[in-house]
């Protein structure tokens, strides 16, 4: 049987005296060479090793790294062929990294080995995506094979997609996928994946292949960074089930619901797009829009006290249906105000609230809130300057956040916007008055 740790050197060889504890020093490091080069065998070559302390354990290398003892700590530089050539004394096939694997009890050089291994895979899958990445190109601005590869690289995609059993069918799958999304019109998420792979809940969430088709659209730039996967799929025609999801609702609900006072009630895509908002009881009445559920069961405790809280939670970047439904709101003659996480995705929401609903202003969403909500320490949360959009609303938060290059969450000014929705009145937005830099 041939040995593991070497391939078969060791067969016929007379270790022992090669083996001994005291000359463990060296071969550790002719190991760590073997590790570091992805050679097992380093029976070729120059090795720089350095000597201990123990004047013993030096004394024993002898003859191995050369005629002269190396003092305490020094180094020299010996030549792994003229190594090889001593240890063949003592079996015909020995090298330096077969004697090292057997002092150290491992087999050698695996890191290298399997590091090589998975590049080579990642090019044969490089290769096949550039092959069959034609389809994405169809649906319009994408990004050219190379670019989106490297974004999959970057955000980990690739990673993911070579741990999985089959990468190359995943990602032909995915592909497919794309493939279907280029004819026009709509389609429901079920039927798209049961007739591109026969499985009807392969693109569910969750799914490596729902994943990597969402993470190939978003490096290719077909869709935005930091969209919820409803939103992503939506922007591509994909209609999910409507009856999840939506939008979490405290003190006020569609025209003709009786809820119970205090009650926080999702309702569902489905609700959404066909309900009736009532109007205000009295003019300058605010609905708040946050993005966090954490900010919607504070607002909720408030009841307690007697206030009657109004506000609306998106739980992440808002759907399609969620803005439309939100921006509806301002139709019935509601005030809004809107905010969300200092954010690439929160601050991409934002915006896209404010220009859905003309008269909406941003809550607590101007320089002056941002510097109030950064934090100083070591849980600071860093921002992906590349993906964040302008804040039209405020010039001044942009530059401050490209240049600080942190996020900063909705809870760190927690206890200020509780006030406001208890009191139901929104701060002016501030210098930047909310609007004056709007996009045309």
């Amino acid at each position: 049987m041939t040995c593991e740790l070497c391939g078969g050197a060791c067969v016929e060889a007379d270790l022992g005296p090669l083996l001994r504890d005291d000359l463990g020093w060296l071969w550790v490091q002719v190991a760590a060479a073997a590790d570091r080069r992805g050679d097992r065998d380093v029976e070729v070559g120059l090795l720089r090793i350095r000597a201990p302390a123990e004047p013993e354990l030096r004394a024993a290398a002898l003859g191995l790294v050369g005629e002269r003892v190396l003092e305490a700590g020094a180094t020299r530089q010996i030549d792994l062929a003229e190594l090889t050539m001593k240890l063949r004394r003592r079996g015909a096939a020995l090298t330096p990294g077969a004697v090292a694997a057997h002092a150290t009890r491992r087999v050698l050089a695996t890191r290298a080995r399997a590091r090589d291994e998975r590049a080579s895979s990642e090019a044969r899958l490089y290769d096949i995506f550039l092959s069959i990445s034609g389809p994405m190109g169809r649906l319009g601005n994408a990004s050219d094979p190379g670019t989106t590869w490297q974004a999959l690289r970057r955000g980990g995609a690739v990673a993911r997609v070579m741990a999985t059993p089959d990468p190359e069918r995943l990602l032909r799958a995915a592909l497919r996928v794309i493939e279907a999304l280029g004819g026009g019109g709509r389609v429901d998420r079920r039927k798209l994946a049961a007739d591109v792979n026969g499985h009807p809940h392969s693109l569910d969430d969750g799914r490596p292949l729902s994943g990597l088709v969402l993470a190939l659209l978003c490096a290719g730039g077909i869709t935005d960074t930091g969209l919820r996967a409803r939103r992503a799929w939506e922007c591509v025609g994909v209609d999910l089930d409507d009856v999840t999801g939506g939008l979490l609702v405290v003190g006020i609900a569609p025209r003709g619901w009786v809820v119970p006072t205090g009650c926080a009630v999702t309702l569902p895509p489905r609700t959404l797009a066909s309900c009736a908002w009532p109007a205000p009881d009295r003019p300058e009445s605010w609905v708040f829009v946050t993005e966090n559920p954490s900010v919607a069961a504070a607002c909720q405790e408030l009841v307690e006290g007697g206030a009657h809280p109004r506000l609306l939670c998106t739980s992440g970047t808002p759907t399609q249906v969620e803005v439309e439904s939100i921006a509806g709101l301002e139709r019935v003659g509601w005030r809004l105000a809107v905010r969300a996480d200092f954010d690439s995705a929160g601050i991409r929401h934002v915006g896209q609230l404010l220009r859905a609903a003309p008269g909406a202003v941003p809550w607590r969403m101007m320089l002056e809130d941002y510097d109030q909500s950064r934090r100083e320490d070591d849980w600071v949360v860093d921002l992906d300057r590349r993906s964040l959009p302008e804040t039209f609303w405020d010039a001044r938060l942009f530059e401050r956040m490209q240049e600080t290059g942190a996020a900063a969450f909705e809870e760190s000014l927690l206890p200020k916007l509780l006030e406001d929705v208890r009191t139901g009145t929104c701060p002016p937005p501030g210098p930047g008055n909310g609007r004056a830099a709007e996009e045309p």
